[in-house]
């Protein structure tokens, strides 16, 4: 696997995503504007906990959020590059397989790590403030566990186009996968018994909790803080390769 042919793929598909105004408005101004949204809708709103807002108790679900949304651009794109025979005429390029998919799984999550960085910021700019004594390392870990989710979600995408027909079929696909991890995961429906159950199977689940702890000071030798973080990079591990495996064999046809 050539790492400079993978690097210049990455730019490649980075440019091709900026001169794209539907899918920049989607990857860059749709976190934006959901922080903006919670932010003025619940920045003033006090919750169960005395001095602590809504929109304070959404904020670690919202990094979560942004997150899984690339579960379907990652869908869109290997559906597209499909539908348009790109992926066959890899097979006559000295370009492998590998390289070509290595570099939108780097690609794909580096978009996602910009996303997050900007959820981050415009959060801190609507007001929110860690609790707790939690510091920078605390961000420095839950960033960590924002780039497993990402990678995670990448994986799901892989799985999603192999199994789709089409790039539209592909955007109805992967509302299979973002919505229960949207709902369920980031905690915007309350947790009870059964959606507690249900959350223990999803990515994002984890990481809400893990950020949740972080942010309210909860001591980083606590055990479950690191529990959290490598049941995210098993899953967002096994996920990818599961992903990049099926789509190879199967969704490249």
């Amino acid at each position: 696997m050539n790492i400079q042919k993978i690097l210049a793929l990455v730019k490649v598909q980075l440019k091709k995503l900026i001169r794209e105004p539907a899918t920049l408005f989607l990857l860059i101004l749709f976190p934006a504007m959901l922080i903006l949204v919670f932010g003025l809708g619940f920045g003033e709103m006090e919750s169960a906990t005395p001095g602590v807002s809504v929109f304070d108790g959404f904020v670690p679900g919202l990094y979560a959020f942004v997150c899984i949304f690339i579960i379907m651009t990652v869908a869109q794109t290997f559906s597209e590059d499909r539908e348009k025979g790109l992926l066959k005429r890899i097979n006559t390029t000295p370009l492998t397989s590998g390289e070509f998919m290595g570099s939108h799984v780097i690609s794909n999550t580096l978009i996602s790590v910009l996303q997050v960085i900007i959820v981050v910021v415009l959060s801190f700019l609507m007001g929110y403030r860690l609790s707790g004594g939690a510091g920078g390392l605390a961000i420095a870990i839950a960033f960590i566990f924002m780039i497993f989710l990402s990678i995670c979600s990448v994986g799901l995408g892989l799985i999603t186009a192999t199994i789709a027909k089409s790039p539209g079929a592909a955007t109805g696909i992967s509302f299979l996968f973002i919505m229960p991890q949207m709902f369920l995961g980031t905690y915007i429906v309350p947790a009870g018994p059964t959606t507690g159950m249900i959350s223990m199977f999803l990515p994002s689940a984890y990481v809400t909790d893990g950020i949740t702890m972080l942010f309210n000071g909860v001591p980083l030798t606590n055990p479950l803080i690191w529990i959290k973080l490598a049941t995210v990079a098993l899953i967002s591990v096994v996920i990818v390769i599961v992903g990049i495996q099926l789509f190879k064999k199967y969704g490249n046809k």
